[in-house]
């Protein structure tokens, strides 16, 4: 099925149950955009390639989950009710670009998180049913394409996995990953649920941040951070952009559940960065959380809830 949607472009290596996808003009060399894309140009990017192959953009899921996790931990969930209960329908369809919370960041020997990971961050996301194999194909062919018109050249990307498929309670896939030069950028899963194989859907993620810093190779705090990029200490601009997400939709500190998670990520801000107040930080982390969806609480109001929790 790969080889009929890829071939003759790429080519294919296989070792047992394990697979690599290469571009026959593999390693020639990569030059940044002179001009990196702004975030509002990213999303743009993306949302008209995915229209292009027939993925529309669809709302995001509430960031307050409520139900296996207290919070939106992947765009993969919209997708339980087909996965986990058989049932033929979904939460959301297409294209989603959505915001997340994860404490899952791989860190370094002194505890900041490593080069690439964030606790709040967007989950880039085409997730669908599909009928058959062929579909899944010719979403990742799509996928290539959408990368293509961002500015990614198929000689420098690569897709490798184990076509071995593993199972998680009610639902089995198949993992594929995909990767810029050395910079994995994400996967594309095939996934059914155990009950009814007949009933197939496909999660392709990346994260948009992630997105960006293969595409620019910029330093990865300049990236995220901007001009506060030297201005706290990684831990405390990570918690104060997590705190704007999670207070901008209204989940405000509490002894237990998904208010319990905002206390946690709070309880990072270094108290000195917030005596000199947080608004301009805050401000900024609020125009990025609303070119995915429109928050309820304003930024001022957002502020005063981090000065008044940090130096409690």
């Amino acid at each position: 099925m790969l080889r009929a949607a890829l071939v003759p472009h790429w080519e294919f290596a296989a070792d047992g149950s394990r697979i690599q996808i290469q571009h026959p003009l593999r390693g020639t060399s990569y030059s940044p955009p002179r001009r990196p894309p702004s975030w509002r140009e990213l999303l743009d990017g993306l949302q008209h390639g995915f229209a292009g192959n027939g993925a529309p953009r669809d709302a995001c899921l509430p960031l307050r989950w409520g139900r296996e996790t207290e919070l939106t931990i992947s765009a993969v969930q919209a997708l339980d009710p087909l996965l986990k209960e058989g049932k033929p329908h979904t939460y959301r369809s297409g294209f989603l670009p959505q915001p997340v919370v994860r404490f899952t960041g791989q860190r370094d020997a002194r505890g900041f998180l490593a080069e690439g990971f964030l606790t709040s961050f967007v989950n880039v996301s085409r997730v669908q049913p599909i009928k058959d194999l062929d579909e899944y194909g010719a979403i990742l062919d799509g996928w290539l394409t959408v990368l293509s018109r961002l500015g990614f050249h198929a000689r420098h990307l690569s897709i490798y996995g184990t076509l071995i498929p593993w199972r998680r309670k009610e639902v089995e896939g198949l993992t594929l990953r995909f990767r810029h030069l050395d910079l994995t950028l994400g996967d594309i899963v095939l996934l059914w649920n155990t009950d009814h194989p007949d009933r197939l859907a496909v999660d392709l993620g990346t994260g948009l941040e992630r997105l960006a810093w293969a595409r620019t190779r910029k330093h990865w705090y300049d990236l995220v951070y901007g001009r506060f990029a030297q201005s706290a200490p990684p831990t405390t601009l990570d918690a104060i952009r997590t705190a704007t997400l999670l207070l901008g939709h209204g989940i405000t500190p509490a002894a237990r559940g998904a208010g319990g998670i905002t206390r946690r990520v709070m309880g990072a801000i270094a108290p000195d960065a917030a005596r000199l107040g947080v608004s301009a930080m805050v401000r900024e982390a609020f125009a990025y959380w609303t070119l995915f969806g429109e928050l309820r609480v304003p930024w001022p109001a957002v502020a005063c809830l981090i000065e008044e929790e940090a130096l409690r």
